[in-house]
């Protein structure tokens, strides 16, 4: 009698490296990323005083770059940039092109994303602590390509914005890098117990 036993995650996988390899996989998981990120720019709120709204789509782009990997993060969220730019109407609110003022926190996801990766394959997203400080330097990645783009992109000043751009969504980051502390750990320890 011979029972099957379940083969625990190894040291530098990511989520995404649980499925079997095969190149079809990998364009799969990149093209599932950037659509994610796409709909999850769909939850848009307007944030009064500012060109930027609360979106899902910070969150889905860290998501991704943790469950993918750094170089399958970073190459959704390139197809979504891409696509974005070339017209597709799926920034947040249903926006595209480079030209909105909240394009530099598209390119910010783009780098947040894949150092989340680097991190989840060094371990980050095994723990909920390590997670949470993988979630705040992807965030903090983010906001130091958007904000200062939004200052260009306007003419704010600096502080103008920091106002606009950063303070108002700070209490969103937190719960959202509480939700990803919860899921990427929590999906782990369920893969560990197969």
């Amino acid at each position: 009698m011979s029972t099957a036993v379940a083969t625990p995650s190894r040291p530098g996988e990511v989520l995404a490296d649980l499925l079997p390899a095969s190149r079809v996989r990998d364009a799969v998981l990149v093209l599932g990323g950037a659509a994610l990120t796409g709909l999850a720019a769909q939850i848009s709120l307007p944030v009064p005083g500012s060109p930027v709204p609360v979106t899902g789509q910070t969150f889905a782009a860290l998501l991704v770059g943790t469950a993918l990997g750094a170089r399958r993060g970073f190459l959704s969220l390139a197809v979504y940039a891409v696509v974005g730019m070339a017209g597709v109407p799926w920034f947040a609110g249903g926006s595209s092109g480079a030209a909105a003022p909240s394009f530099g926190y598209i390119l910010g996801m783009l780098l947040a994303s894949t150092v989340v990766g680097a991190l989840a394959r060094r371990g980050a997203d095994r723990s909920v602590l390590r997670m949470a400080g993988t979630m705040l330097l992807g965030e903090a990645i983010i906001y130091a390509i958007g904000v200062p783009y939004l200052a260009l992109a306007t003419g704010m000043s600096a502080s103008a914005a920091v106002a606009a751009g950063l303070t108002p969504f700070l209490i969103g980051d937190a719960l959202k890098a509480a939700l990803a502390m919860g899921i990427l750990p929590g999906a782990w320890k369920l893969v560990d117990k197969k």
